[in-house]
């Protein structure tokens, strides 16, 4: 079993920052991708990052340039610098790793 606990969300206005943290526990050996989505109210989840332990990453293509994906292998965390905030990055955003673990999330709440 993996645990993941995101934190870092929050409010924050427009063309702020804010990063998120997940942090795993448990058999982490096992994981060998783990990745951030998104989900706002009423619309459906969406792919923000993703971190392979073979040192890929990729960030969905409208997010590039405000968005950055990283880890920390010795703090086993992973990181979602999120830069320039919109409005409409307002979602409840959640951590995930191989093979179908989940985080409980971390809102994130954009004021314009």
């Amino acid at each position: 079993q993996v645990q993941l606990v995101e934190s870092g969300g929050g409010l924050v206005q427009a063309g702020g920052s804010l990063r998120l943290s997940c942090t795993a526990s448990g058999i982490i050996f096992s994981i060998n991708t783990m990745a951030w989505y998104r989900q706002a109210p009423g619309k459906e989840r969406e792919l923000v990052a993703v971190s392979s332990n073979d040192g890929t990453t990729y960030v969905a293509e409208s997010l590039k340039g405000r968005f950055t994906i990283s880890g920390d292998n010795a703090k086993n965390t992973l990181y979602l610098q999120m830069h320039t905030l919109k409005p409409e990055d307002t979602a409840m955003y959640y951590c995930t790793a191989t093979p179908d673990y989940w985080g409980q999330g971390t809102q994130v709440t954009v004021s314009s």
